[in-house]
């Protein structure tokens, strides 16, 4: 028996290195955002920091380890055996549930996980033993969970996502109102006052958070506790004094040491804090099998009543999960992409939304624009002007093929979102409130980019949509994890050691699966045959750059057309859904380049107003071929679906055959574009004609048919519109080829494509 119980702590151990690997791709966010986002620093040496702050925050943690032994549950009140079935349920749950979150690319808290997660799986085994105690019923539940400390943490989460969004925006709108955008010029009169109260909030933050807990902290308790107003006055002359130092000795900007501390504060507060979350369950069943072995005891008689004592960490045990840490936010890719959401919805440019608008962030966005309105009507013009010009953004001429290279936001946004954060959480903890750090950076980040004015009419409803879609992962979260650990405890409570091993497999599976997806995923940079913007300046320009894109549509029209009419013909739903699917990609590709069309004109000079008619006349007439593509797929797909009768033998011979003429046009094209043989376009214009009357002689046939055959009426219409929409995509074709082939200037010698344009 004894040898089962240690086999499930090495199975917690190996999940608590997991755990830390997939805890840290998701808090990694935490800390991360406003020095990458801001572009203050290297990225070598962003991640040189926080690793510093991740190590040392990880060595000296050790009070917070008690949230996972007796913060949740109560302790004496559960058997041993009871106590590692929570505990077993709790960390194949945790990993599995934030492994989910990273692959999609969104934050999440590790803290409310883990919290659900204990109060779930406990809530599991107390209603189990109430089961099989005919003198308890479900009210006594409170005698096995700590319910008090379970709702203390849910209003700490409510409280914290309104509290830090509402006061991000309030510091950053008052700091752009005496900064500006041009603030380089404001920081020679108020960048030590600013570098002093940033820095100072910061400081305090990590001695209150980042240090709080720690062994070293008794050091300085007696110095800190008792006179905290005093040690902020004095570090606030202390860092006013080394602000205006900074400035005038060295000629650099302090915000950039705002920004470096602010990032080693929240590394440090993240692992000093956030440690349990991943090895404080295995550590808790370290130390039961501990007590339980020396008790000699069995294991369904021994009370875990030693587990509400407080028990030290290991330093050795502290420095190994430090070392992980630091090495997974090195090396994982995940990590970066739950970075990447946070700053695409703060960023201050414009750029591709990652989210798709909804009802309420439409109904949000418009209520919004109509307050800001009436407040406008209330407020003075010459003060609107005065507040406009403070919110002006300068213009910034870069190459496009550097403009990725360009911060998401400035470093007065990125000092506001360190310290609002680092002062809300030295609050919270100094006042013992439960507090999630992923929620109060985030909600302060989208406060702080709200008041900047980065959620423009142009932008509003899918940052809105994405923030509601972050939150409303925070929370689904919680109802999951509770969920889940419940069937988890469950399932191990009745299936003991085969369930277990059954469950860890399955985990195992799942990780690597979506470890292998996301792998593919982030390879994939830019697949075979996808669209790209033109950046020429002249026709003759646009005309060489965009032959890539026209030979891609064609390639993906005929794949698209000949899936929809042979998927038709054989009933075949699999090939007529990747038909439509492919086609739905085809259409959002090609949107994405018509909402680039006013950065393509804002490039141009003045003498280049033909490319942008050229450019503008080619978008129009890919978006017409797109259409008719996107009609012939789901008319098709819809009839095959609905079970709908099938095309008789005459009706499929005829589109099979107008399946290979579309089929030849179309590899034309390809091979036209692809060879630049733009002389040779109207060869293909040649072919108008005969495929408008091969259309039109079908159309007739079929008239002809209906008539004097009986037929269904939904082939007829099915049939008559599949013509008419290959007719019209016949029509945008020629269309397009005729433009090209009246713009096209042999004369112009083709251009030279430098080893500094490829760059």
């Amino acid at each position: 028996m004894e040898n089962i119980y240690l086999l499930m702590i090495f199975a917690l151990a190996i999940l608590a290195i997991a755990d830390l690997v997939v805890g840290v791709s998701n808090d990694a966010v935490n800390f991360l955002n406003s020095a990458i986002g801001s572009k203050a620093i290297s990225f070598k040496s962003i991640m040189v920091i926080a690793s510093i702050g991740i190590f040392i925050g990880a060595v000296f943690s050790s009070g917070m380890m008690e949230v996972a032994r007796k913060g949740i549950f109560v302790p004496k009140e559960f058997m041993f055996n009871e106590i590692m079935i929570i505990f077993m349920a709790v960390m194949i749950t945790d990993i599995l549930l934030l492994d989910f979150f990273n692959t999609l690319g969104m934050p999440t808290s590790t803290t409310v996980s883990i919290v659900f997660e204990l109060l779930g799986a406990a809530v599991a085994l107390a209603l189990i033993k109430i089961a099989g105690n005919d003198g308890e019923t479900v009210a006594d539940l409170s005698k096995y969970i700590n319910s008090d400390k379970a709702l203390e943490i849910i209003m700490g989460i409510l409280l914290s996502v309104v509290i830090a969004f509402t006061i991000g925006a309030i510091v950053q709108f008052l700091s752009r109102l005496i900064f500006s955008f041009q603030y380089e010029k404001k920081m020679k009169y108020f960048g030590a006052l600013f570098g002093g109260v940033a820095l100072t909030g910061i400081t305090y933050f990590i001695f209150m958070k980042g240090l709080k807990g720690t062994p070293y902290y008794e050091n300085l308790k007696g110095v800190t506790e008792g006179n905290e107003l005093y040690v902020l006055i004095i570090s606030f002359i202390v860092w006013t004094l080394f602000s205006q130092l900074y400035a005038t000795l060295f000629k650099k900007n302090v915000l950039v040491v705002v920004i470096a501390m602010g990032t080693f504060g929240l590394a440090l507060a993240f692992s000093g804090n956030d440690l349990v979350n991943f090895i404080g369950v295995p550590m808790a069943a370290y130390h039961s099998y501990e007590a339980w072995v020396a008790s000699g005891v069995a294991p369904d008689q021994f009370a875990m009543g030693s587990l509400a004592q407080k028990v030290p960490t290991e330093p050795m045990l502290l420095f190994i999960a430090g070392g992980i840490m630091v090495l997974t936010l090195w090396f994982s890719k995940k990590a970066r992409s739950v970075a990447e959401t946070e700053i695409g919805l703060s960023r201050q440019n414009e750029g591709k939304e990652k989210f798709q608008p909804n009802l309420l962030s439409r109904a949000i966005v418009r209520a919004a624009t109509k307050t800001s309105q009436g407040i406008n009507f209330f407020l003075p013009k010459t003060v609107q002007r005065k507040i406009n010009a403070q919110f002006e953004k300068p213009v910034v001429t870069v190459n496009k093929s550097k403009s990725q290279d360009l911060p998401a936001f400035d470093l007065i946004r990125a000092s506001v979102n360190l310290m609002i954060a680092g002062i809300l959480i030295s609050i919270a903890t100094s006042n013992k409130l439960p507090l999630s750090t992923t929620y109060v950076t985030f909600m302060v980040a989208m406060g702080t980019s709200l008041a900047d004015r980065a959620w423009g009419r142009e932008s509003a409803v899918y940052r809105v949509a994405g923030v509601f879609n972050v939150i409303g992962g925070w929370f689904f979260t919680a109802i999951i994890a509770f969920v889940a650990a419940s069937i988890m405890a469950y399932l191990i409570y009745i299936g003991g050691p085969a369930i277990i091993a059954v469950l860890l497999f399955f985990a195992v599976v799942l990780l690597a699966r979506n470890y292998i997806n996301y792998k593919k995923k982030s390879q994939v940079t830019k697949e075979e045959d996808s669209l790209s913007r033109a950046e020429s300046s002249s026709i003759q320009g646009v005309i060489e750059e965009s032959a890539d894109n026209i030979a891609a549509v064609a390639n993906r029209a005929h794949k698209i057309y000949t899936g929809a009419i042979t998927g038709l013909s054989k009933e075949d739903l699999k090939q007529l859904k990747k038909a439509k699917k492919g086609e739905a990609k085809l259409t959002s590709e090609i949107d994405e380049l018509q909402e680039s069309v006013f950065y393509f004109i804002k490039n141009l000079d003045e003498s280049s107003v033909g490319a942008s008619h050229f450019y503008i006349n080619i978008l129009g007439y890919l978006q017409d071929m797109a259409q008719s593509l996107e009609y012939i797929g789901k008319a098709s797909y819809k009839h095959v679906n609905n079970n709908h009768k099938k095309l008789k033998y005459n009706q499929t011979r005829e589109l099979l055959d107008l399946q290979n003429e579309m089929q030849s046009l179309f590899s034309n094209i390809k091979k036209s574009f692809d060879a630049r043989a733009f002389e040779d376009i109207h060869m293909l214009l040649q072919e108008k004609q005969g495929l408008m009357e091969s259309v039109s002689k079908k159309i007739e046939k079929q008239i002809s048919r209906t008539r004097s055959e009986e037929s269904s009426p939904k082939n007829t219409s099915l049939y008559f519109s599949l013509l008419t929409e290959t007719k019209d995509l016949v029509v945008a074709t020629m269309n397009l080829l005729e433009l090209y082939h009246d713009q096209y200037d042999s004369s112009v010698p083709k251009a030279e494509i430098t080893a500094t344009e490829e760059e």
